[in-house]
């Protein structure tokens, strides 16, 4: 299991509501959460099988940006 962890755009409640669905139907993620409290809104995602490039997908997909830190 690994943590990779990005810098994203998704800044509210409503933000990530949005990618939610996104993230929970994307196999391999385990676990992951959105810090909006902090200034680079750090996505943290725990998977065993997914690369980063892959999780930058899916939140692009939900509409957002991200960046592996």
């Amino acid at each position: 299991m690994k943590d990779l962890q990005f810098k994203t755009n998704i800044n509210c409640g409503g933000c990530v509501s949005k990618v939610t669905p996104v993230l929970n139907a994307s196999e391999g993620v385990c676990e992951w959460n959105v810090d909006t409290s902090n200034r680079d809104k750090v996505l943290t995602v725990k998977t065993d099988t997914l690369s980063a490039h892959e999780i930058i997908a899916a939140v692009v997909k939900a509409g957002f940006k991200a960046e592996a830190l």
